[in-house]
């Protein structure tokens, strides 16, 4: 691609992201969503594939419902109100069809089909994209309107994506819908205690942007797309697959990696407010995730697949290493001992 063409393209989502979040009228937000989707769809259809024309298609029709959903439920809301600020949304009608448009947008389950098929067809660093900051401004959006929202249907997604994330995840030989699987099972975390403590929402959304884009960035350094290459990377970068093992590792929400601290302080909360039944189960699905992730750092570590003894191994050559990576790792292994620190961002 062009690259001035991609800058356009990328200060368009930094806008469209911005406006989103700054925004406190219903048009506004709905039009710094729109400019995101414009903006995302040449990157996810730059390599002409077919199966990336057929991504960014897949990605466009749901968005297209969803920022029609959301638009019409902003309308219900003004017609029945007469308020179009984002935190006075009042009317029953308005919040389920809310919920309904931001499940869309984020792919909760059971909308969250489309979500491992488009990032199955974007290059890796788009599929980082579309995992995090593309997930941005509708998460805003369900914090901003959180008191409104009905928390025993919101529960209810939240299990259902993390069981469901974690199920779908465990068959999966491609890394990319194996991270799409692992998004949606994190949201599951996020959503689940939105109601009761919407700043752990935000924190474990940070975390997992965090770590998710170390483990993109490293698997974009050693070209990794299936399990079967990830088998053999240690041979190019000995040192990366090891770090990426811990990334790998943190995600799950191993102690003492940094991927712990969201997951500790949800259960805790929940268990604060005598949801101790949501908090098991919730618990006890994150360990579906925890199959694949182990899966994925096994390989990425001592394994190889099966070969004849006189299998050619890979040229070790110096490989350039952006200084990003090292760091993006360092912090997504690293940051449980500054919890207290991060519990004051506001």
């Amino acid at each position: 691609m062009n690259p001035q063409a991609k800058f356009i393209f990328s200060m368009s989502l930094l806008l469209g992201t911005t406006i989103t979040i700054s925004s406190n009228h219903w048009i506004m937000a709905w039009a710094g969503l729109e400019i995101n989707t414009l903006a995302i769809l040449p990157l996810i259809s730059k390599s002409h594939h077919p199966r990336a024309i057929e991504a960014s298609t897949k990605y466009f029709l749901v968005q297209a419902t969803a920022s029609t959903l959301l638009l019409f439920s902003s309308m219900t809301n003004a017609w029945f109100t007469g308020q179009w600020d984002i935190t006075q949304l009042t009317h029953s009608v308005s919040c389920l069809l809310l919920t309904t448009a931001i499940s869309m947008k984020l792919g909760l389950v059971p909308f969250h089909f489309w979500f491992p098929e488009v990032l199955q067809g974007s290059s890796l660093m788009t599929s980082l994209l579309l995992a995090t900051i593309m997930k941005f401004p509708p998460t805003v959006l369900l914090l901003l309107t959180s008191p409104s929202l009905n928390p025993t249907l919101l529960s209810m997604l939240a299990i259902a994506s993390a069981a469901l994330g974690g199920w779908m995840g465990l068959n999966q030989t491609q890394i990319r819908k194996i991270m799409a699987f692992s998004s949606i099972s994190h949201l599951g975390w996020m959503t689940i205690i939105l109601i009761y403590n919407p700043k752990l929402t935000l924190i474990a959304f940070y975390l997992y942007s965090l770590t998710t884009a170390a483990i993109f960035s490293a698997l974009s350094v050693i070209n990794s797309l299936k399990l079967t290459t990830l088998m053999t990377a240690w041979s190019k970068i000995p040192a990366l697959s090891a770090t990426l093992m811990l990334s790998l590792l943190s995600l799950a929400g191993l102690p003492p990696l940094t991927g712990f601290l969201p997951k500790w302080l949800i259960i805790q909360e929940l268990t604060k407010q005598e949801l101790t039944a949501t908090a098991t189960i919730i618990a006890l699905l994150s360990l579906l995730g925890l199959f694949f992730y182990l899966r994925l750092a096994y390989c990425a570590t001592i394994t190889l697949p099966p070969n004849s003894t006189n299998h050619m191994k890979q040229w070790r050559t110096n490989k350039l290493i952006n200084s990003l990576t090292p760091t993006l790792i360092m912090m997504s292994t690293t940051l449980l001992p500054l919890s207290p620190t991060i519990l004051t961002i506001p």
